[in-house]
């Protein structure tokens, strides 16, 4: 089969080129030659990518997930690693099952106010507790919190 240019690559996996050119500054790609400007890529890429996407899916990092290739670009997939990953999943679906039992509660408690409802309460205290972040899906649970400097210095995004 040809190779396809970075256009198709990207059509077919459905990423903007500039994700596949920082995939290959990272390495987790790599084009078979160029065509004129244009970079090639074996069709076997797309199922290298499709390997990155279940990865970023499951919450690893690029930098895990390039470890899960072989110097040679097969696979070499940590068992461990995987076993470790579902664990932490775990742990997020029972937060997550939680949180969303507790809003469903809010919800359609009979209480006059939220803050007159204990299960709310307990749902604020947790939510507040020192070291402690509310489940949030755009980011890890074990991320640190993002830092931006601006006018009072830094500041939690």
């Amino acid at each position: 089969m040809p190779h396809l240019d970075i256009a198709e690559v990207a059509r077919r996996a459905a990423l903007p080129a500039s994700t596949l050119r920082f995939y290959e500054d990272k390495g987790l790609i790599t084009p078979a030659g160029r065509r004129g400007l244009r970079r090639q890529y074996d069709p076997s890429v797309l199922e290298r990518l499709a390997l990155i996407a279940l990865g970023r899916t499951a919450g690893f990092s690029l930098d895990e997930i390039a470890g899960m290739f072989a110097p040679d670009g097969r696979p070499r997939i940590d068992r461990d690693a995987l076993t470790a990953k579902a664990a932490e999943l775990d742990g997020r679906i029972r937060e997550l099952g939680a949180l969303r039992d507790s809003l469903r509660h809010a919800a359609a408690c009979p209480a006059p106010s939220h803050l007159e409802c204990p299960t709310f309460r307990r749902l604020l205290d947790g939510a507040t507790a020192p070291g402690r972040r509310p489940p949030s899906t755009d980011r890890p649970p074990a991320s640190p919190p993002l830092r931006r400097a601006g006018p009072r210095g830094a500041r939690d995004l």
